[in-house]
């Protein structure tokens, strides 16, 4: 009988969530859904320096904000909990004293400045550096001098001879040879546990059946099956790794705070939607089958399956994911553009949250729904509608002050005034009329000067309906101020 699936996104969140970490989340999330299985949230937080509370509770939100749901972890509970490492200290202590007491750990009492020495000669030796095993053995003798000197021993496994062969589910066959492996570090001699004892005996204990994490980890991947076989678990009952494809930046290097990396936050801030998010990251390294970029959450779910993902690094490209967010803004209904806009426009001040205001709001999303890639755009394209005084940039006053857009601005005053019908279709024929049949303008120059007095900038909704937006008498009123 098949092993009912379950994945685990285990981050360790010393800052905000970035790119490769929701990445990760995305697919382990999508692979427990597909196959009906579970997905464990558990933090990795022995670090209390860099893992604080508030990283934490920003993870948590941020998942929650991206609408990846967990079945077991904080908040939500599991009869495998707790879900934070900081509470399972006393757990690592015991299976650390069982490894050792079973022979399959030891105590080392080697001293940061002798393992420098060591590995320094080891590299002048052309050799790789690593553990020597200088304290696999020691007499009860050389035990009792290390005590007396007040050494206290960190805990180190022993790599047993040989190699280390597993199947991971996106790379095939990968073996790691022992002598390459050298016996590592358990728990710190203050007691405290290092992550590779910790994430093992967590994800033995908490039943994970696969672990999808990032190319970076594959390196310690035998040494987290030499814990499973000091836990005493059998071959066929290790979860199965797959290991997924680096996120390079447009440097074709690993994608880093350098070369572009930024939090989820960040993209949150800037207006790109969770759902285009989480579209576009589950592109990289992982394709639906055809040449489909847009896809919903829901045919995430259904179409994913490990054998689709990639080994071959794959390139964050902002690009093609503001395409995708500009694509799920146009699919919002307006009620839904509405209740997401709003946020952007209360958090610049540009509006209070009024009944009128919001109206207005309503109003005018359909007219700039095509028009924009990130939410945050909202702000600059209705800012115009809730200012009694228009303010311009330098290139746009400068603009103004020609003596062509003058004579532009005038004509079109002159247009205007005996439109009483103020809808958008009676102000283009004005406008057309005057400008562009009367004064024989392009499109361009005709309406470019009329665009930057009655909005304040050269880039806006359409003109025309920004104008029926605005009324009649505040469209006027800013024609005529923008007279010199």
């Amino acid at each position: 009988m098949a092993r009912e699936v379950r994945t685990r996104f285990a981050p360790s969140p010393t800052g905000d969530l970035h790119v490769g970490n929701i990445r990760t989340a995305l697919f382990d999330w999508a692979y427990a859904r597909h196959t009906g299985g579970k997905l464990i949230f558990r933090i990795e937080d022995t670090d209390r320096e860099r893992v604080t509370d508030e990283y934490i509770a920003r993870a948590i939100e941020t998942l929650k904000w991206l609408g990846l749901e967990w079945d077991e972890g904080p908040e939500v509970g599991g009869e495998f909990g707790p879900y934070l490492q900081s509470q399972r200290l006393d757990i690592y202590t015991e299976w650390a004293d069982t490894f050792l007491k079973n022979g399959d750990a030891y105590n080392c009492y080697c001293s940061t400045e002798e393992l420098e020495a060591r590995r320094e000669a080891q590299r002048s030796a052309n050799q790789a550096p690593g553990y020597d095993g200088k304290c696999r053995n020691l007499s009860d003798g050389e035990i009792e001098k290390y005590r007396g000197e007040g050494r206290k021993p960190v805990i180190r496994m022993r790599m047993p001879d040989g190699e280390t062969r597993f199947n991971d589910l996106i790379r095939g066959e990968v073996v790691f040879e022992h002598k390459y492996v050298p016996d590592f570090v358990l728990m710190r001699a203050d007691g405290s546990p290092l992550y590779t004892l910790a994430v093992a005996v967590d994800d033995v204990l908490m039943k994970v059946t696969h672990i999808l994490r990032g190319e970076d980890l594959l390196s310690s991947t035998p040494r987290q099956i030499r814990v499973y076989q000091a836990m005493g678990v059998k071959d066929e009952d290790f979860p199965e790794f797959a290991h997924l494809p680096f996120v390079m930046g447009t440097d074709n290097t690993k994608l880093s705070k350098r070369n572009g990396e930024v939090s989820i936050a960040w993209y949150r801030e800037e207006g790109f939607l969770p759902e285009a998010i989480c579209n576009y990251l589950a592109l990289l390294g992982w394709s639906p089958g055809d040449d489909r970029e847009n896809i919903t959450m829901k045919e995430l779910v259904d179409l994913f399956t490990i054998e689709r993902v990639n080994s071959s690094p794959a390139r964050f490209d902002m690009k093609k994911l503001e395409a995708i967010n500009g694509d799920k803004i146009r699919a919002l209904s307006i009620e839904e553009f509405l209740k997401r806009a709003l946020p952007y426009l209360l958090k610049e001040g540009v509006i209070k949250g009024e009944a009128s205001e919001v109206k207005v709001v309503r109003d005018a999303l359909p007219i700039i729904q095509e028009r924009i890639a990130r939410m945050k755009e909202v702000v600059p394209m209705l800012r115009f509608l809730f200012v009694e005084e228009i303010s311009f940039d330098q290139e746009s006053a400068a603009k103004l002050a020609e003596s062509d857009s003058q004579k532009v601005i005038n004509t079109a005053i002159s247009a205007l005034e005996p439109v009483s019908n103020w809808q958008h279709e009676a102000i283009e024929g004005a406008l057309r009329s005057a400008l562009i049949d009367g004064l024989g303008l392009k499109p361009r120059n005709a309406f470019g000067p009329v665009r930057i007095a009655v909005t304040g900038s050269h880039i806006s909704p359409p003109l025309f309906e920004s104008m029926e937006l605005l009324g009649r008498d505040r469209s006027m009123a800013r024609l005529k101020s923008a007279v010199r």
